[in-house]
């Protein structure tokens, strides 16, 4: 299980796989055999292994029967049509990743990359991440904050204590909204998604070339359309709205 969720964050060649695994060639050796007999690993013609499609398998159908996702898909429809330049995404939480269940498209025609299913990012980058982040418990925000900050781009905030203070404004105005973290030519809002006990379990999220809250003409709009859905999804859930949130 370990070796497949590394080879899920990034492809690699074994020789990788056992030194950031710490064990010996001779059992990754063994393990990687009846991985890839089995099909939950591939390994292509240069030896860099893979997820493969037993993997996916198991891991889409964690998909099906899941109550917010169904509630979420046609609300994220209606929301998308007060943004139709945007992808609006629903986001868990996965250890240090903010993982995508469900992508709508723009409906522009303009494409904004790496927002599908497969692309999942450090909590410190991008505004869902930072939503995820700022409702986790204390104890696992400092474990978090205590490791090397990958940088995505220079616009990546990677400083422990001014990741604390975005984290505090995330809670303070229910949102967040980054640019350029990610990707140069992209920027996001983010909104929580309450249960019935007030507990984070998910984010609404937006996506949209930069220019669209760069200039200031669209940001609000988009502010709204996120945190409407993420408020709606909330409330199917059974949150209300006098409910503390949990941490």
């Amino acid at each position: 299980m370990r070796l497949l969720e590394l080879v899920a964050q990034r492809s690699m060649n074994a020789s990788d796989a056992a030194e950031a695994l710490g064990v010996s060639w001779a059992t990754l050796h063994r393990t990687l055999s009846q991985l890839e007999q089995d099909q939950f690993i591939e390994r292509d013609s240069s030896g860099v292994l893979r997820i493969g499609r037993r993997s996916w398998l198991l891991g889409s159908t964690y998909l099906v029967g899941h109550r917010l996702l169904e509630l979420a898909m046609p609300q994220i429809k209606d929301a998308a049509e007060l943004a139709p330049f945007a992808v609006f995404q629903l986001v868990e939480r996965s250890e240090g990743k903010a993982v995508v269940l469900y992508s709508h498209e723009s409906s522009t025609g303009e494409i904004i990359t790496r927002t599908t299913y497969g692309y999942h990012f450090p909590l410190h980058c991008g505004s869902k991440g930072f939503v995820l982040l700022a409702y986790s418990p204390e104890s696992f925000i400092d474990a978090y904050l205590s490791q090397p900050l990958l940088s995505l781009t220079p616009s990546t905030v990677t400083d422990p204590q001014k990741i604390r203070e975005i984290l505090d404004d995330v809670r303070a105005q229910g949102y967040s909204l980054t640019v350029g973290d990610v990707q140069p030519f992209t920027g996001s809002v983010a909104a929580p998604i309450f249960d019935g006990s007030g507990r984070v379990i998910a984010a609404a999220c937006a996506i949209v070339s930069r220019n669209y809250l760069d200039n200031g003409e669209h940001q609000e709009s988009i502010i709204q359309a996120v945190t409407r859905l993420a408020q709606t999804l909330s409330l199917g859930m059974g949150w209300q709205p006098m409910i503390t949130p949990r941490r």
